[in-house]
C-alpha cells in the first residue's frame, strides 16, 4: 500500500513538473531580467529596453503583452487670473541611510538561473529516464501552449 502511494506522488510531481516547467523557466528568466530593471528606462538614462525584454516583463507582471499608455503628466488646474496658495514646507528629514540593493539582487538573479537550470535539468531528466516519452512530450507541449493560448482570449 505504501508503496503505491509513494508511486503515485513520484508520478503526479513529475507530471506536474513537466507540465509547469515551461512557465517556471519563463518566470525565471523574465524575472532575473527585471531584477536589474532592464524592462524599463528611467528619466536620467539613454537606455532604451529591448522590446522583446519589454514584452517579457509585461506578459510577467501583467499576464499581456500590451503595455497599458503612458498617462500623462497632469497640468495644474488653475482659473485664469487666481494664484497658488503656498502650502507649508514638510519639517526636514533626516537623511536616510543609503541602501545598496545590488548584493540582493544577486542573490535574486542566482536564485532565477538556478531555478533556470534545475527546471531544464529536470526536463531532461524526466525525458532521458522515462519510459513514457509521449506523455512528457504532451504535457511539455501543453506547459507551453496553454498559456500562449490563454493570453489570446
Amino acid at each position: 500500500m505504501q508503496l503505491n502511494l509513494l508511486q503515485f506522488f513520484r508520478k503526479t510531481h513529475l507530471y506536474v513538473g513537466v507540465f509547469t516547467a515551461p512557465a517556471i523557466i519563463f518566470f525565471a528568466l523574465s524575472g532575473s531580467l527585471q531584477t536589474f530593471s532592464f524592462h524599463e528606462s528611467t528619466k536620467e538614462s539613454s537606455y532604451k529596453p529591448p522590446q522583446w525584454i519589454v514584452v517579457l516583463a509585461q506578459i510577467h507582471k501583467k499576464q499581456s503583452a500590451q503595455a497599458p499608455p503612458r498617462m500623462p503628466a497632469p497640468q495644474p488646474a488653475f482659473a485664469a487670473g487666481s494664484q497658488k496658495i503656498a502650502e507649508p514646507a514638510p519639517p526636514p528629514r533626516p537623511p536616510a541611510q543609503p541602501h545598496n540593493p545590488l548584493p540582493l539582487r544577486i542573490f535574486f538573479l542566482v536564485v532565477g538561473l538556478s531555478l533556470f537550470v534545475s527546471t531544464g535539468s529536470g526536463i531532461y531528466l524526466a525525458w532521458k529516464y522515462r519510459r513514457d516519452r509521449v506523455i512528457i512530450a504532451v504535457l511539455l507541449l501543453a506547459g507551453i501552449l496553454i498559456p500562449i493560448a490563454l493570453m489570446q482570449i
